[in-house]
């Protein structure tokens, strides 16, 4: 007896290695991602970056700080994220339900009549009541199952980070859209200004007139230049109420009028910093995304592969069954049944081979989108860190050139006066004036594009 109970525990053992060595779920091997130069020349090896930064102290502007908040709370497109993130979380909880037993209630009532040819003693007819319960479960031999749960757990991660990529944009469109409008009010001051002094030009060339100084054709000219001033402001004005729209949107409320600060006193943070490429990995969401779903793809290629092998079922019954409904419930009634069954695929018109090659194929084409979306990542913060450096480097020099036109126009004005220069001197310094002002304006928008873009190029804004 000890023998045979000894060969039993070695036949268990070895079965339970043989299934185990067959066990086809693999584990997911986070590869390495070779970031080596990623922001091309910027790269460091601080890893201190502006993207742990939490959206309220890079941003100080009290009505930008309100705008965002209120974004997140009313944004269309984040709370469909959200409700995203809510489908995947079930799919999970049901990935993970299938590992368990399924059971079900079962109350049935069968009649039977059989054809006097074939039973001329009977019984004519037959009748039976059934009441119990049903479970079937499907044993994961191969990781079938497990493959099903990991892949809907790594959909539950891509969803969330995928709500977290829709937060990182809408805090920098926002931002943006926000600098812009402020940007628009300070074009549109200027503009009004330069009108006010034109109108002021104008007077003072008629007086000159009326001195013989100066012809007629200067006064129209100068009303001219006036006119071309003001007529811009029209558009100007229709720009601001279209950007104020567009920021309602964003906001989820009404078109109206959005309450701002000026341009000018948007503070800047001192230092850029960007850490090291590698760290996109896990603050970017969009990269975050990209990866997550590379592991769900290959999750989904195990799942495959385990559809070629045997599935191993067991089926179990119990409940009451009698012929007479007055004796269903009763001890003498209790049936059980228990099934084991073994299906392994041997010709299945080839549906097991091609869903295998698709999950191959759809694995690879995963992994290449996760190392496109890198690199557009580390595209984004180069870009982003050189568009920083180029827009100081012209507000230097648009400072200077702003000091030297606003001298030339004083200078032809007072020339004109004395009659040592002609209206024209006047006319063409004002407008490269006003067009210099303006592309002042367009200066110091581009420096703070370029940190929001930078923030964003990082994955700031969701932590």
């Amino acid at each position: 007896m000890r023998t045979i109970s000894i060969k039993y525990i070695i036949l268990i053992v070895g079965f339970t290695g043989a299934l185990y060595s067959c066990n086809t779920s693999r584990h997911f091997q986070r590869n390495t991602i070779n970031t080596d130069n990623l922001f091309g020349n910027s790269a460091t090896k601080d890893t201190a970056t502006i993207a742990n930064k939490p959206w309220r102290e890079l941003f100080t502007d009290k009505y930008l700080q309100q705008l965002i908040q209120e974004g997140l709370d009313n944004n269309p497109d984040l709370l469909v994220a959200v409700q995203r993130v809510h489908e995947a979380e079930a799919y999970f909880l049901q990935g993970k339900a299938a590992l368990l037993p399924g059971i079900n209630g079962k109350g049935t009532v069968n009649y039977l009549r059989n054809p006097e040819s074939i039973y001329p003693d009977g019984p004519l007819e037959v009748k039976s009541y059934q009441l119990g319960m049903e479970a079937s479960w499907e044993i994961d031999l191969w990781g079938k199952l497990r493959s099903s749960k990991r892949a809907a757990y790594t959909n539950l991660l891509a969803s969330d980070v995928g709500k977290k990529a829709v937060q990182t944009r809408l805090i920098a469109t926002i931002a943006a859209t926000y600098y812009s409008l402020s940007g628009l009010d300070s074009k549109l001051i200027i503009t009004r200004q330069t009108v006010k002094n034109n109108i002021d030009l104008v007077e003072t060339i008629k007086v000159l007139k009326e001195s013989g100084k100066v012809t007629g054709a200067a006064v129209v000219q100068s009303e001219a230049s006036r006119y071309a001033a003001e007529v811009t402001i029209p558009d100007l004005e229709q720009q601001i109420t279209e950007t104020e729209n567009t920021l309602c949107l964003l906001l989820g409320r009404t078109p109206g009028t959005i309450e701002r600060g000026k341009v000018d006193e948007q503070n800047i943070i001192p230092v850029l910093t960007t850490g090291v490429p590698a760290q996109l990995l896990d603050n970017r969401p969009d990269v975050m995304q990209a990866e997550f779903n590379v592991m769900s793809a290959f999750e989904i290629t195990n799942n495959a592969r385990a559809s070629f092998y045997p599935a191993l079922t067991l089926t179990a019954s119990t409940g009451f069954v009698a012929s007479d409904l007055k004796q269903l419930i009763d001890p003498k009634s209790i049936a059980v049944n228990i099934i084991g069954g073994l299906t392994q695929p041997i010709f299945n018109k080839k549906v097991n081979i091609t869903r295998l090659k698709v999950a191959r194929a759809q694995q690879e084409e995963a992994l290449i989108y996760f190392r496109n979306t890198l690199l557009t990542a580390g595209q984004e913060v180069h870009n982003a860190l050189s568009l920083y450096e180029r827009s100081i480097q012209k507000i230097a020099l648009r400072k200077l050139q702003l000091e030297a036109l606003v001298k030339a126009v004083d200078y032809t004005k007072e020339l004109l006066i004395y009659g040592s220069a002609n209206y024209t001197e006047v006319l063409n310094a004002q407008t490269s004036l006003l067009s210099a002002q303006l592309s002042s304006v367009n200066d110091r928008l581009q420096q703070l594009d370029a940190v929001v873009s930078l923030y964003r190029a990082l994955g700031g804004g969701w932590k």
